[in-house]
């Protein structure tokens, strides 16, 4: 049985020379969306302050604020949420996309459509929500998880130090008072969680003594 991304993430164990290259080429990839995600803000501060935001945020409970589900990690409530967004979805996706581009992809449609449907579903009527602060809090969760289930200590790591860095982030995904949506932190972690469990990396099982000492049984 195979899995999507299941052809890519072998190449790199921790220390070694393909190790360094994948986090070289998923920083360059990752610091290559940010512009985007500017150049996104700078249309909307043209076309007028929310105006995209309205357009395509998620609007709980309300089918033209479905569409929310895809759009909205692209759209930020001004420049300095985008400010606050950029280094963090720059460090977490970095780590998730050195573990494989097709896993880094499906894993993050998994947080996404969690994070965002749970929203939709569950998310305060009146607001309209925005921003990757979903999707960052769904790395988080899949590095940490991806640590457990792949026996992986650098992801355990690598997640407990962005943990330390950005603590007074931790506190929201829970309930606040706040204009956060704490509900798209907390189910973007759960996305995470999920995708680091639907696609972790399966280790080659030995086959018993009559195929030879090296002999190893992988799923197809």
């Amino acid at each position: 049985m195979s899995y999507p991304g299941a052809q890519d993430d072998t190449s790199a164990k921790f220390g070694t020379e393909a190790f360094f290259a994948s986090i070289g080429r998923a920083f360059v990839a990752m610091c290559a969306v940010i512009p985007v995600l500017f150049l996104i803000e700078a249309i909307d501060r043209g076309l007028g302050p929310g105006s995209l935001d309205v357009a395509g945020g998620i609007i709980p409970r309300r089918i033209d604020g479905l569409d929310g589900v895809l759009f909205s990690p692209f759209l930020h409530a001004g420049w300095d949420h985008l400010y606050g967004n950029s280094v963090p979805l720059i460090l977490v996706g970095t780590f998730a996309l050195a573990g494989g581009t097709r896993r880094f992809l499906w894993s993050t449609l998994v947080i996404v459509l969690v994070s965002g449907f749970g929203v939709w579903l569950v998310g305060d009527p009146s607001s309209v929500v925005v921003g990757a602060s979903g999707v960052i809090f769904g790395y988080l969760g899949l590095l940490f998880a991806r640590g457990f289930v792949e026996r992986s200590w650098w992801n355990l790591g690598v997640a407990a130090f962005i943990g330390l860095l950005y603590w007074y982030q931790i506190y929201n995904v829970l309930p606040t008072d706040q204009p956060i949506s704490w509900q798209g932190h907390l189910l973007g972690l759960l996305g995470g969680v999920i995708a680091a469990i639907a696609f972790r990396r399966r280790r080659p099982r030995p086959l018993p003594a009559l195929y030879g000492p090296d002999a190893t049984l992988t799923d197809i």
